[in-house]
């Protein structure tokens, strides 16, 4: 017979209000963004004008733009596709196999986790330029490489460790190759984790600008593109009204990729069991 005990902690009224100031602080200054983008002024100021759409649907006729859109959308699918596939098998081996200086190589692997995104760039920069390769997207999209493949195997890490090895041994006793294996019982397993992964690096490389700067040739992602509109009072409120689409659907991807990474992960855990 098992009996479960649940202990109830009283508030700390400290934590949670440094919670609300942190929340605060954090996204108020956020929301103004899809706040002035329906401001009838070109202005983000103080009382707002009008409430409009108008630079909604100024935003969709402007043909560069949409290019741009178009770039980072193309750019962030690669790049998760791929970071993703390379990271399964990564955090695979890492967990299962016992690999010489291992400690050293994941530390390795996740260092663009700590370094400046600048740093990274300007070494790119000078590398591909020594090696005379033209800037291009594919450029851009090797260098999301670098920063999204740590996010993927860290995704990817937990569902590997909490993984029982058993059901592939079981599998493979039944005389299944070691490819059917893989495809037909460890990747339904770990599927959250590998949606997680998409969902987790499609957003980084779609948001991130410090890499796509130095590496970006004729072809702008959407991030410098509104860096370089910038300069034009005339085109902020379309910017704005494109930051808030990219704001929401930002938070609904990352959100949803938390979601799904913990799911099938959150157990009951007995406190305490009486035989």
């Amino acid at each position: 017979m098992t009996t479960r005990r649940f202990e109830f902690h009283r508030p700390n009224r400290w934590l949670t209000g440094y919670a609300v100031v942190f929340m605060l602080l954090l996204y108020v200054p956020v929301l103004f963004i899809p706040l002035f983008s329906f401001n009838a002024g070109i202005h983000a100021r103080f009382p707002i004008e009008n409430f409009t759409f108008d630079w909604y649907r100024q935003m969709v006729q402007r043909a560069t733009m949409m290019q741009a859109l178009y770039n980072s959308l193309k750019v962030a699918a690669v790049v998760s596709v791929v970071s993703t596939v390379m990271a399964v098998f990564a955090a695979k081996a890492i967990v299962r196999y016992r690999i010489p200086g291992k400690r050293s190589i994941v530390s390795m692997i996740m260092l663009p986790l700590v370094v400046p995104g600048i740093i990274f760039g300007v070494a790119l920069l000078m590398l591909l330029s020594s090696m005379q390769v033209p800037l291009s997207l594919i450029t851009i999209g090797a260098g999301h490489m670098v920063i999204c493949l740590p996010f993927s195997i860290a995704t990817l890490l937990p569902r590997f460790e909490g993984y029982d090895a058993s059901f592939d041994e079981a599998a493979a006793d039944l005389g299944e190759s070691p490819w059917f294996v893989f495809w037909r019982v460890t990747v339904p397993i770990i599927l959250p984790g590998i949606v997680a992964s998409l969902l987790m690096s499609f957003t980084i490389s779609f948001d991130e600008f410090i890499i796509a700067f130095f590496l970006a040739g004729n072809e702008p992602t959407l991030p410098i593109y509104i860096w370089n509109q910038l300069r034009f009072p005339q085109n902020f409120p379309t910017i704005l009204a494109m930051g808030s689409l990219i704001l929401f659907f930002s938070f609904v991807l990352v959100f949803l990729g938390l979601w799904i990474g913990r799911m099938g992960t959150i157990k009951l855990v007995d406190k305490e069991t009486i035989a």
